[in-house]
């Protein structure tokens, strides 16, 4: 079983001094259809909330202890923003240029300006702050891991949402990802306004019409 995440990265920048130290993590590369949503949260300096043992990468979490824990997040954190691109942008520029877009909306959102990012995986070309990407780095630094539970409560719940405006696609459950159900209804139904017309299986149905 992997090591919960840690403030081994964040400990090493506090002792240089940079108090401030924000966790980037997005959700929703992987899906054939709603946004990519990314958050950046900030925590309080060699804080020890309780409930940070508790805190995981969000795709280990159930959805009941994600939801628990973006509630203490947000009460707790120093600062918290989220960036959103829509499906139609990732069409557009591509799923990696739409996540760079949501993390730097993101962290354009957050009420305090950190002097450190710590993000999962992705550079940030454009980003004017020191930054630096640590590959697993939502199982690996509770500021990311943070991140991403926040980042998953949030896009959750614009699926939810999009559920009622086009059912049948099993939004509510799916969230948008390529399970049988998704999928089988995308060859009944075609696609929905909100599905990322480039992704394959998208692709496939419209071509096939």
């Amino acid at each position: 079983m992997r090591e919960p995440p840690t403030f081994i990265y964040e400990e090493d920048l506090w002792a240089q001094g940079a108090d401030l130290v924000a966790g980037v993590d997005e959700v929703g590369r992987g899906p054939l259809a709603g946004p990519v949503v990314a958050a950046a949260v900030l925590l309080p300096p060699r804080c020890a909330f309780p409930w940070l043992a508790r805190v995981r990468d969000s795709k280990v979490l159930s959805a009941a202890r994600r939801q628990e824990l973006a509630r203490r997040i947000r009460k707790d954190a120093i600062a918290i923003g989220l960036g959103s691109m829509p499906h139609d942008l990732v069409d557009a520029v591509g799923i990696v240029e739409a996540t760079r877009r949501a993390m730097l909306a993101a962290l354009a959102e957050l009420s305090a300006a950190p002097e450190f990012v710590l993000i999962d995986a992705l550079s940030l070309p454009r980003c004017q702050l020191p930054h630096r990407p640590i590959i697993h780095g939502d199982g690996l630094s509770l500021s990311i891991a943070c991140a991403s539970i926040v980042a998953k409560v949030a896009r959750d719940q614009l699926m939810l949402k999009a559920d009622t405006s086009f059912s049948g696609y099993g939004f509510a459950r799916n969230k948008g990802y390529a399970t049988r159900e998704h999928l089988d209804a995308l060859t009944r139904l075609g696609p929905c306004p909100i599905h990322r017309r480039t992704f394959a299986p998208v692709r496939a149905c419209l071509e096939c019409a």
